[in-house]
């Protein structure tokens, strides 16, 4: 199966998280629930989304307060929806960095635009070309927009993590990507500072596309340095 697209609902009003939630995963995405601020935090930290959907009325923090601190690491793409209606609070939440800004109540049909519209232009903030929708080499093929990767053929299953780090890598093929880099976009500041956990799912990706792990031949370590993806 491919890896679908992650979506974090920040949103604290049972009712409303479960109707967003129904939304996104009956149109193939996964979703996340985050009941508070500090909580969709965490969940933003650990399973580096590919979308926030983010409520303003939080019981713990203000969700403008969660903005800044999400937009002080990453550039995932963010959609508040919020009951406030104000001109005001719109362009506030717009000029900290904000994709786009959803009013409750709202469609199921409107909400899966926006979420289009701002996954796409992401893709577009990247420098990835429209063409450039495959990672192709050798026996390895890894397709963007299906989330898929296929080697000799065959399927391979990846987890979340493990897909975004081949996939950041292929992005960047022939780049060598520091470990601070890779850490900060994966798994945002919060990681650990001695690479562990870089290296453990690094190990687990080479078992997985490499006959020899200990004789890469797609993805290769720069000691000292990071990692990088065969051009």
């Amino acid at each position: 199966m491919a890896n679908k697209q992650v979506i974090l609902i920040i949103e604290d009003e049972k009712n409303i998280g479960n109707y967003i939630e129904a939304i996104v995963t009956s149109n193939g995405y996964k979703a996340l629930r985050g009941m508070n601020g500090m909580s969709g935090l965490s969940l933003c930290t650990s399973h580096h989304p590919d979308m926030i959907l983010l409520d303003l009325g939080l019981p713990d923090k203000d969700g403008m307060e969660i903005l800044q601190h999400v937009r002080s690491f990453s550039n995932v793409p963010i959609i508040v929806i919020s009951a406030r209606t104000q001109e005001q609070e719109k362009v506030e939440a717009l000029d900290k960095g904000a994709d786009d800004y959803v009013t409750k109540p709202f469609g199921a049909e409107e909400l899966l635009a926006r979420i289009r519209t701002a996954l796409r232009h992401s893709v577009q903030r990247g420098g990835m070309m429209p063409q450039e929708t495959k990672y192709s080499c050798d026996d390895l093929i890894i397709d963007f927009d299906k989330r898929l990767v296929t080697l000799r053929g065959k399927e391979i299953h990846l987890t979340q993590i493990e897909y975004k780090l081949v996939s950041l890598l292929a992005r960047n093929a022939g780049r060598v990507l520091t470990y601070d880099f890779i850490l900060k976009d994966i798994w945002g500041p919060f990681a650990d500072t001695d690479n562990q956990i870089l290296r453990v799912n690094m190990a687990n990706i080479r078992r997985k596309l490499e006959k020899n792990p200990a004789e890469p031949h797609y993805i290769f370590t720069e000691i000292g340095v990071g990692y990088r993806m065969k051009e």
